[in-house]
């Protein structure tokens, strides 16, 4: 009974730390009213979006549109789009392309990343969900890591007669918070953003010349990188493994020696 109720204890102090550890991460805020209604034409010119803002922009078929949003350490985000046909077109095949601060292309981990719009179909809709982001890989490795994300929507497979044709385009960013499954030692000294390594001088001379240095960063800001739950779980299994040495001890240490022995 004795050690029944050390190990309730125990569970009960550790409670409030490993809430956040179980606790399941919560969709982020719907569109705002400020929703960006434009795409970029480039990387240099990519509309910046916040995730679970739903952004939308009008087009050609034919042009690249892009967007960039944020992806911190222990996301894994979801790319969704959406695209508005017009009344009367040929096959069109549609793709939806995700890069990392390095202009790197990210994998998609599952999605329908590219997809063939029938003859006179109303929309269609790609998505793309990347790998976890890390807080620090080999140079080599190609991970995601925290820092701007790029989106390309564009299409593939066009007639000449659609060439031009209006389309209308809403893309929204979602994120899964992984948590310390996915935690690594280590992090980068700065995230990849554009403009991250210029002089305050230098980012002035920029901006005057039309570069586009990202404004956007996650809610709660970027990460250090070393805190993750897998302390608060490391912890818990300290002290469990610490109260089964003591009652196993309990239980086998017997009556001790007879007395009068």
């Amino acid at each position: 009974m004795r050690i029944t109720r050390v190990l309730s204890a125990a569970l009960l102090l550790l409670g409030p730390a490993a809430a956040p550890a179980l606790a399941d991460s919560s969709p982020s805020p719907g569109a705002s009213s400020d929703a960006p209604t434009q795409a970029g034409t480039s990387f240099r010119t990519a509309t910046e979006i916040e995730q679970g803002q739903k952004a939308t922009a009008s087009g050609s078929a034919g042009d690249y549109l892009y967007w960039s949003f944020p992806a911190d350490a222990g996301q894994r985000p979801t790319v969704k789009a959406t695209v508005d046909l017009p009344d009367a077109h040929a096959a069109q095949t549609w793709q939806l392309d995700v890069y990392d601060g390095l202009r790197r292309r990210q994998a998609c981990q599952y999605g329908a990343q590219t997809r063939t719009a029938a003859q006179d179909a109303a929309s269609v809709d790609v998505a793309c969900t990347l790998r976890t982001v890390r807080s620090w890989s080999e140079p080599w490795a190609g991970d995601p890591l925290p820092g701007t994300y790029y989106i390309r929507l564009t299409v593939l497979d066009l007639a000449t007669a659609d060439l031009g044709l209006p389309v209308s385009a809403a893309v929204e960013v979602s994120s899964k918070d992984i948590g310390g499954s996915a935690a690594v030692d280590g992090s980068l000294a700065q995230p990849l953003v554009p403009g991250i390594a210029v002089t305050s001088d230098e980012a002035e001379e920029s901006a005057s010349s039309s570069a586009v240095l990202s404004a956007i960063e996650p809610e709660d800001g970027w990460s250090s990188g070393w805190w993750s739950d897998r302390w608060v779980w490391t912890a818990v299994g300290g002290v469990l493994a610490a109260l089964a040495g003591i009652g196993g001890y309990a239980l086998t240490r017997g009556a001790g020696r007879p007395r009068g022995a």
